[in-house]
């Protein structure tokens, strides 16, 4: 394959006057000469402007569970679109779709719909401060949970030395108010040690603990069970709300999402991506005494929130999921694949591990599967970005940053994925260690 950006380069040129990076998104900006504009989506591909054809392994970082342009899904939002938009008032399919969810995970007793994960895991945090009375909350490291001012923190772990003092917290952005790092606390996933030692000196100015069991921006590094339990109690200790933001796990590893795979319930738990299929809802759902503060001094909402046409397309969505063999496909398919990349590497003798669950698992140049973010550091992550680009150039479509998981679909086992997956990423192999031999042999003279 030949790939040229000539039009999405150009169309670029003009989008930077209206759109600041050209896009609506900071994510989707890759360089100047390097951002791709989608013309359409079908299945598991998507072409450019230029007519390039990638096999999507992004999905959307997610949502299109199911592959882009389902028929069904989209013909269940054409007739929610016949119910007219939204009103300022409520329809039958609420709660219609809140009953699927409560009755594919457990914890869901109650449940209230957004449209984003971003606006879920605000409610969701409001929501334990009002209900424990504490303003404080801890983010697992290397955990994502929105662009919203309470969890842009990030641990800084390239600066950080092993061994030493935890890593430095820093804001995520540039107008992020300083006072809020006082409210924010980090623990390393897997360590209940050090989670226990943050509580028993801080617990009481803390109402919540917020964990992505598989870090859906961090390499699907994965909590363990016995960590799960070890945290659940914890909280259970010291009064924390225990936040399951399940927006990438949710209704894409099990269909009681990662709750139902690793065997606990949360109190709180955040949904998004994979229950619309790509239209956009999130929903934060949990025990029905938290829950029942919303409307009795929480207050929560929003003009856009249920719009007929996403309600529709969610319900359609997770009946597929719920009543279908789609996820076990999909499982199925992931399987394959990381099989298969496996036995390249072995051929050339790269250690490597993969992370996560098969239907969104991380690729982790290391023998040793990383426990946490702090592992990361140990990965040969400079190999990963350099091989992604020569992976897009032969069709492949990964996201260049390697924290970032590759997300399966119902449609990628429909065609001839696998095999031309497969194809590329070996010659991607080759390229990148060609490359840096030859970077090697030239910094040697």
């Amino acid at each position: 394959m030949s790939r040229k950006l000539t039009r999405s380069n150009q169309h670029f040129s003009q989008a930077i006057k209206r759109l600041p990076l050209g896009v609506s998104s900071n994510f989707r900006y890759w360089g100047k000469d390097k951002t791709i504009y989608v013309d359409r989506a079908q299945g598991s591909r998507l072409w450019d402007l230029d007519g390039n054809e990638y096999i999507d392994y992004r999905m959307g970082y997610g949502p299109a569970i199911l592959g882009y342009a389902d028929p069904r899904v989209d013909a269940a939002a054409a007739e929610g679109m016949k119910t007219g938009g939204v009103f300022a008032l409520a329809t039958e399919l609420e709660y219609t779709l809140a009953q699927r969810i409560s009755s594919m995970v457990p914890a869901a007793e109650l449940v209230r719909f957004s449209n984003s994960g971003t606006e879920a895991v605000m409610t969701a945090l409001r929501l334990a401060r009002a209900y424990t009375g504490k303003d404080s909350h801890i983010i697992v490291e290397g955990g994502y949970h929105g662009l919203h001012d309470q969890v842009l923190w990030y641990a800084d772990i390239k600066n950080w030395k092993p061994g030493g003092e935890d890593p430095a917290i820093r804001a995520d952005s540039e107008g992020v108010p300083e006072v809020l790092n006082r409210l924010t606390y980090f623990t390393p996933l897997n360590d209940a040690n050090h989670l226990e030692d943050l509580l028993r000196r801080h617990g009481a100015k803390i109402g919540a603990f917020l964990i992505e069991p598989i870090m859906g921006n961090c390499c699907s590094i994965t909590a363990t069970r016995q960590y799960l339990r070890d945290a659940q109690a914890l909280c259970e200790k010291y009064d924390v709300i225990m936040i399951v933001d399940e927006v990438k796990t949710g209704f894409r590893v099990a269909k009681g999402g990662v709750q139902e795979l690793m065997g606990f319930k949360a109190d709180l738990c955040t949904f998004a991506k994979a229950m619309g299929n790509g239209y956009p809802i999130s929903a934060l759902a949990g025990r029905t005494d938290i829950m029942r503060k919303i409307g009795d001094g929480v207050a929560h909402g929003g003009t856009y929130t249920c719009h007929s046409v996403a309600l529709a397309a969610a319900n359609r969505t997770l009946q597929i999921l719920d009543e279908t063999e789609t996820l076990q496909q999909i499982e199925r398919y992931g399987r394959k694949l990381s099989a298969g990349m496996g036995e390249i590497l072995d051929n050339f003798d790269i250690p490597y591990s993969f992370t996560g669950h098969p239907s969104m698992f991380g690729l982790f140049f290391n023998e040793r599967a990383p426990g946490n973010y702090r592992d990361w550091k140990t990965a040969d992550y400079a190999f990963y970005n350099a091989m992604a680009p020569e992976l897009h150039e032969l069709g492949i479509l990964c996201e260049p940053d390697s924290r970032e998981p590759w997300f399966m679909s119902a449609a990628h086992g429909r065609d001839d994925s696998l095999e031309r997956t497969l194809e590329a990423f070996a010659r991607a192999i080759a390229t990148t260690l060609r490359r840096k031999d030859r970077k090697a042999a030239s910094g040697s003279r």
